[in-house]
């Protein structure tokens, strides 16, 4: 496998310097700065992985107002809405399909808010308008660094931080199901002393019965340069919701005339109190070595209540965590080379009390999970143009589980070791090629040992591990046109899994495959900004009780488009369209219901640009269709609907 990736680089390197000297006009093109693939500050195109930057720029001129919905045009990324109220997202990095929100890591300013639990991410913490920038990038190369929950990609989102003058900004907006949102920023500085403060308000009946949702937000930033070798940071947020839960119908219901907007579930919910404190300190030994220590704090607590014609069940947990962070990074010359080191460690402390009463019985738990990484990454400058890169790391997770009503106990120990290895070659500016090898991993969260059905507890699971190869080809012309190729190539074993026969989480017997292409495009003609791009994903399982079937949830292609105009400098159009293809049901691993039906989605935004912001309106679903993000075997179809053609309009300000 590797022999072909080295024979694809080299026939991508040619065919990139073939189309740069191609190039009409000189140009002096800026390269993107990133930090997430490394930890530390990095030159885009000098990593050797697919990586995706949504600027503040592109975030303002979007039509979307969360997080996940900024993400759906983002290359080779499929966001499902679940319960069509804004509020239930999955976000998918290269096919993992129904566990998606358990293989893609996500952080806010390099700290993860996956949870240790089946919640996954809360997409709702951090609010559109305190986000800077989103780094997406493709692979399980961030497992080396971020440890586990890496095996499809790592998103990393980027807050703003105080400023040197008093600066404000907010958004209000209104819109269909008695919408209303507003946020608010405020950034500044004492001395010494940055500050920057938020707060969110979302109030929805969402698109069809039961969906309603009603949440609150705040956040604060500090940062404090004690000297110019040593910056301080605390970082804080507190989130609640309370949040109706609609579930999904069955496609015959659908077919007999049943109204999309029904529900059968009219009692679910799930209401979340969640606040977090993260902390740090930066020492500078030189210009370009450092010293970072990090901490942070969290505690969430859930209530939810679930009904199905299998069972239904009402819990009450609550998981605190506790992280500790330190990692070193030197930059100096090594036997006449250019190298970057980061050593590091990864401490973090889990534990969470499961309430829980099912159509079987009532159940006490203490869960709890201690984990430590020990990793190490270096890339050396062989020349200006080529790099090679590696890393390793040594991970551990200890589990325990006790039962409080009857007093029992047991525990589990996993230990995984991962490695990348990675060569890159700039042969312009801004312009490269790459290859790489990852090994990644994914252990078990706390309560895919719990059975919410039975109350009992599964401790066969086991973590599952990744092979990752891909290689790449990132152009940016002369003439403005920016070009990505990427090929890749997933293998995994024990794949973790939820199985509907069972009602348990369970190891796949067979290895899962997944392969694809993903391509994109931009440019900028006649001042119409205009993007593309398309995902080609092969999956199937090799091997045990599924052999040659399709993994679920998973498109085979996907395609992205986006047009953007600005008329008379001060009106900004927008148009952004995601075609997803046909896909197996959840949970439908022997492949039995058929395929879900395929959709395309288009949305626009049209702003009117003040002397201090902006009017806007926005339609989604402009073309009024009738289709689902999400699928469920059930016994049969089970759809979850998402909303016809809806709008809102609002206004961006800012002091």
């Amino acid at each position: 496998m590797f022999r072909i990736l080295l024979l694809v680089l080299m026939g991508l390197l040619a065919c990139g310097q073939s189309l740069a000297a191609e190039a009409e006009l000189p140009a002096v093109v800026m390269d993107e700065v990133v930090v997430t693939a490394t930890r530390q500050e990095e030159e885009l195109s000098a990593v050797p992985a697919n990586i995706t930057v949504v600027t503040g720029d592109e975030i303002a001129r979007s039509p979307a107002q969360s997080i996940p919905e900024l993400l759906r045009n983002v290359p080779g990324v499929l966001v499902n809405d679940i319960a069509g109220n804004g509020r239930t997202y999955t976000v998918d990095l290269r096919g993992f399909g129904e566990t998606a929100s358990l293989n893609t890591l996500v952080l806010v300013d390099g700290r993860r808010i996956n949870q240790a639990d089946l919640s996954g991410v809360d997409w709702t913490l951090i609010p559109k308008d305190r986000v800077a920038r989103i780094e997406i990038v493709r692979g399980g190369r961030g497992s080396v660094l971020y440890g586990d929950n890496a095996s499809g990609g790592v998103i990393n989102i980027i807050t703003k931080k105080g400023t040197r003058e008093l600066t404000g900004s907010g958004n209000l907006f209104v819109g269909s199901y008695e919408t209303l949102q507003g946020n608010a920023l405020a950034t500044g500085s004492i001395k010494d002393l940055s500050i920057a403060v938020n707060a969110n308000y979302r109030d929805s009946d969402g698109y069809r019965d039961n969906s309603d949702t009603l949440a609150k937000d705040a956040g604060l930033s500090l940062g404090y340069e004690i000297s110019d070798r040593l910056f301080l940071r605390f970082d804080g947020g507190y989130h609640k919701d309370d949040t109706s839960m609609p579930g999904g119908l069955y496609k015959s219901d659908l077919d007999n005339g049943l109204s999309r907007k029904a529900t059968m579930s009219p009692d679910d919910y799930a209401d979340t109190k969640d606040w977090y404190l993260q902390g740090g300190l930066q020492y500078y030994l030189t210009d370009d070595s450092y010293l970072d220590l990090g901490f942070s704090k969290r505690n969430r607590k859930a209530k939810f209540y679930y009904f199905s014609t299998y069972g239904n069940y009402a819990g009450d947990t609550e998981i605190k965590t506790e992280a500790f962070s330190p990692q070193l990074v030197l930059q100096k010359p090594l036997f006449g080379y250019g190298t970057k080191i980061l050593l590091g460690f990864d401490y973090e402390k889990n534990k969470e009390d499961i309430r829980n009463e099912s159509s079987y019985s009532v159940a006490s738990y203490d869960m709890r999970r201690k984990s430590y990484g020990y990793f190490t990454h270096a890339e050396v400058s062989v020349t200006e143009a080529l790099a090679v890169s590696g890393g390793a790391r040594k991970d551990r997770a200890e589990f325990d589980f006790k039962s409080d009503d009857e007093g029992s106990s047991d525990s589990k120990n996993l230990n995984e070791s991962l490695y990348t290895l990675g060569v890159n070659y700039r042969f312009k500016q801004g312009s490269s090629a790459y290859a790489s090898y990852a090994k990644s991993f994914r252990y078990p969260v706390i309560d895919e040992f719990f059975n919410f059905y039975y109350n009992t507890v599964n401790d066969t699971l086991t973590a599952q591990t990744s092979d990752d190869f891909e290689a790449g080809l990132r152009l940016q012309l002369d003439s403005g046109l920016a070009v990505n190729i990427n090929l890749f190539r997933v293998v995994t074993k024990d794949e973790i899994f939820y199985n509907p026969t069972t009602f348990a989480n369970e190891n796949l017997d067979g290895d899962s495959i997944r392969q694809g292409v993903e391509l994109s495009a931009s440019k900028n003609i006649y001042d119409i900004l205009l993007s593309g791009s398309y995902t080609y994903r092969n999956t199937d399982i090799d091997g045990g009780q599924y052999d040659g079937n399709d993994l679920p949830n998973v498109p085979e292609h996907q395609f992205t488009v986006g047009v953007q105009k600005t008329f008379y400098e001060r009106i900004q159009v927008g148009l952004d369209g995601t075609y997803v293809g046909k896909r197996r049901f959840i949970s439908d691993f022997d492949n039995s219901l058929g395929y879900q039906d395929d959709y395309f989605n288009l949305s626009g935004k049209i702003a009117y640009l003040l002397k201090s912001g902006s009017a806007y309106i926005a339609v989604n679903n402009i073309l009024n269709k009738e289709y689902e993000e999400y699928g469920v075997d059930y016994g049969a179809e089970y759809l979850y609907p998402s909303p016809k053609i809806n709008f809102l309009a609002g206004v961006d300000f800012r002091f």
